[in-house]
């Protein structure tokens, strides 16, 4: 999709069109496999580094289409956010040096991205969830001026009919309404990709099934989405919703999600992956197609583009994607791992990859058929337990449930050496990525650092501060180079740079209780009196603004009868003073004093985001 001038299927002329190419790609799928036009016993790793760019505040930066200019290199790609772009590495065979020889040139690319972006007062954050992203970074003006963006993002709101729903909850939680795919731009991953024989397609991929829990577990780097503490990999709930074209209704709801770890084991050959996929989710784009056919090509002895398979298959995100590509002389297929998250440095990512290839070349025969070892509920339920709780969690295994880190430890480990051992990875190479796992499973993963650190900075300093600190910190230890598991928690004399004048969305109060116009007068007055509150926002049923009680002026009438006969209306405020949450403190500061009031509302047109005291101002 990424190099493809896509477009609607609004016509009935382009949607039979795409089918006919769509299904046309398939038989001629059918017939590669059939005849053996695929590459096979050489494998190749590859990978996506997503990352992203943050201002001299440590917000997200707006300057992703300047950089990617300036860069002008093939390696680099744009992403659907002004503050995420991409490298695409160079494939490798799966034997010597391959490991370390990908590390260098990431670190070069990098290099050369840090550079760029520093021309244009930006630096680059390599993090799963980019702890300084909030609602106000998710809106359109930050969608990438790309057209596959905007008509990607027009298909999904045409299937889904409604704004897509955001629900997440972990120790706190997020539950937001959202009007386009933007939220699908807070994740940044490592995309980790490895090259299967055709033939062992349905033991690969659902080896790779089984193994994506533990795997996850010790790479979970993603705790925290708008500074509310969540998954230990959050990106897997979050980029689950960011995307999904199905509405919620009254009725049972069978349809599976575009972004989703599946339903059941894989069975027969790619083609028949790919049908089941068409047959399940719906397709979305089109773009302009080759006059010759795929099918026609393949008689001809050619290895076709498979142009409309290749699209759709891009536009459906299961955590392992199978996917065609034609990199050699010969077509291949590859397991791309979407799990992934980016960071917390280049070296976890390599281990990563080096850890998740090795687990996958080193498969035990008796695991060639994993349905006769394992339920599939077992290897789903074990997926969402690791994006849950990290290396907390606690995986079914064998038929029997074990601690992460000591499967991880004493059963995944010892395979990891053995696969890349088997494709004659240099010793070296194994020992330094697979040693850096193994010290990260005894020790701590990049979720678990974030979580310590927040809370220990939260101690300290208020939210938005704190979460420009961590991501400071975690951009100061990346350029480091160290591995995560060496990480110690903030200190209190590390320096903060980058500090800027608070705006009112820095000190707002955003956990605030309200109350409704038809809410009890003499229940919400002693509301107040109980838990101190010295103002009191009042909604409508439309959850809008439309009144303010002040402690000042019900405070005297809390214990008298006539409370009880009193409505909200006659207690509360109706011409109100208001700010916005991007206003500087010192106006805030000025309107309180020019009003002779020690209370803004903050709203966002008539929906109320937040309260300011004079309080929160002065502290």
């Amino acid at each position: 999709m990424g190099n493809l001038a896509v477009k609607t299927l609004d016509t009935s002329l382009e949607r039979a069109q795409y089918y006919r190419q769509l299904l046309t790609d398939i038989a001629a799928l059918e017939v590669m496999l059939e005849v053996g036009l695929f590459e096979r016993n050489e494998m190749h790793i590859g990978a996506e580094q997503e990352f992203c760019l943050v201002n001299a505040d440590w917000e997200p930066s707006m300057n992703a289409p300047k950089i990617l200019s300036d860069l002008n290199e093939p390696h680099f790609t744009p992403e659907l956010t002004r503050y995420n772009l991409e490298i695409n590495l160079d494939p490798r065979r799966l034997q010597g040096t391959c490991l370390s020889d990908m590390h260098n040139q990431l670190r070069d690319l990098l290099g050369r991205a840090q550079e760029a972006a520093a021309r244009h007062g930006d630096k680059i954050i390599l993090t799963g969830v980019l702890p300084t992203i909030s609602t106000r970074h998710l809106s359109q003006a930050y969608m990438a001026p790309l057209n596959r963006y905007r008509i990607l993002n027009e298909a999904v709101k045409h299937v889904r009919d409604s704004d897509l729903e955001m629900h997440i909850k972990g120790v706190d939680e997020v539950n937001l309404h959202h009007d386009s795919i933007m939220y699908e731009g807070c994740n940044t991953s490592f995309q980790s990709h490895l090259q299967i024989d055709p033939e062992d397609f349905s033991s690969a991929y659902n080896w790779a099934q089984a193994i994506a829990g533990p795997v996850l577990s010790v790479c979970a780097n993603s705790p925290l989405l708008m500074g509310r503490e969540l998954w230990e990999e959050t990106r897997i709930a979050l980029f689950s919703q960011s995307v999904d074209t199905r509405r919620s209704t009254f009725r049972l709801n069978e349809r599976e999600p575009r972004v989703g770890f599946g339903s059941e084991w894989e069975t027969g050959s790619a083609a028949d992956f790919f049908k089941r996929s068409v047959a399940r989710y719906r397709s979305l784009i089109s773009t302009d197609f080759e006059a010759s056919d795929s099918l026609e090509q393949v008689n001809r002895g050619q290895a076709p583009a498979l142009t409309a398979l290749s699209l759709y298959n891009g536009t459906v995100y299961p955590w392992n994607r199978l996917c065609y590509g034609r990199g050699g002389k010969k077509p291949h297929l590859r397991i791309e791992n979407r799990y992934l998250p980016s960071g917390p440095t280049t070296a976890d990512e390599i281990a990563n990859l080096a850890f998740w290839t090795g687990i996958m070349t080193g498969r035990p025969s008796e695991f060639d058929d994993i349905r006769k070892k394992m339920d599939f509920r077992d290897a789903k339920k074990n997926f969402f337990h690791a994006a849950r709780y990290g290396m907390s969690a606690q995986f079914r295994w064998q038929g029997k449930d074990v601690p992460a880190r000591e499967l991880l430890l004493d059963f995944f480990l010892p395979i990891a050496y053995r696969g890349l051992s088997r494709m004659q990875v240099a010793g070296a190479d194994i020992t330094k990525y697979l040693k850096l796992i193994e010290n990260r499973i005894r020790s701590q993963s990049g979720a678990e650092w974030k979580i310590r650190t927040y809370r220990e900075l939260r101690k300290e300093l208020r939210q938005p501060d704190a979460l420009r600190v961590l991501t400071a910190s975690l951009y100061n230890r990346s350029l480091k180079g160290y591995p995560v598991a060496t990480w110690k928690k903030y200190t209190c004399n590390e320096v903060f740079s980058g500090r800027r004048s608070a705006s009112v969305r820095d000190l707002m109060s955003t956990r605030i209780i309200t109350a409704h116009e038809n809410d009890s007068a003499a229940l919400v007055v002693h509301l107040m009196k109980w838990n101190g509150f010295h103002h009191l926002p009042v909604l409508d049923g439309k959850q809008e603004l439309i009144g303010l009680l002040s402690w000042k002026d019900v405070g005297e009438l809390a214990d008298s009868p006539e409370i009880y006969d009193m409505r909200i209306a006659d207690l509360m405020k109706t011409e109100l003073i208001t700010t916005g949450p991007d206003k500087s403190i010192r106006s805030a500061r000025e309107l309180m004093a020019s009003y002779g009031i020690h209370c803004l509302p903050v709203v966002s047109g008539r929906e109320l985001i937040g309260l300011l005291t004079s309080t929160d101002i002065d502290n």
